[in-house]
């Protein structure tokens, strides 16, 4: 069973770099070291596109934390490498007119209850966070809805 569930706020051009590398590898900032320590094999991983505010996918990590130069990712910083890393296999991926819609499902989070109701995509600011379970099977159960009747079509 997994320990931690993940959500990663990352912008649609790096969510496509994701998504063209088949969903095997995601990066973190530098700032983001030590939360990328303490990720371990079957942790799970929710993507948010940020400007968009929609779900995307969700992963599961399969390995530990690796530190790799190569640019793939995108940052306001030109230098900027997300150099430390891990495995990642996707679990359930959405296309892009299927992303799902965070201003419906994100005030149903427990993890937003800390923010007023006005205020709760304020949760999704900064770059990584712990959610809880039963918010990351909420978000995952609808994707895997909608890749079910996209199977189906």
């Amino acid at each position: 069973m997994p320990r931690n569930y993940w959500m990663l706020v990352l912008s649609p051009d790096n969510f496509r770099v994701t998504r063209e590398l088949g969903f095997t590898v995601q990066g973190f900032r530098s700032a983001q070291r030590r939360k990328a320590e303490r990720m371990e094999v079957g942790d799970r991983l929710l993507f948010y596109i940020s400007t968009i505010q929609r779900f995307g996918a969700t992963a599961t990590i399969t390995s530990t934390f690796f530190e790799e130069h190569t640019h793939l990712w995108r940052s306001s910083k030109p230098d900027e490498e997300f150099p430390y890393r891990v495995r990642i296999q996707s679990v359930a991926t959405l296309d892009e007119d299927e992303l799902m819609d965070a201003r419906q499902i994100g005030p149903r989070m427990e993890y937003v209850k800390r923010w007023i109701p006005e205020w709760w995509p304020m949760a999704f600011q900064g770059e990584l966070h712990l959610i809880p379970r039963k918010d990351f099977a909420l978000i995952e159960d609808e994707m895997k809805l909608v890749v079910s009747a996209r199977a189906r079509r």
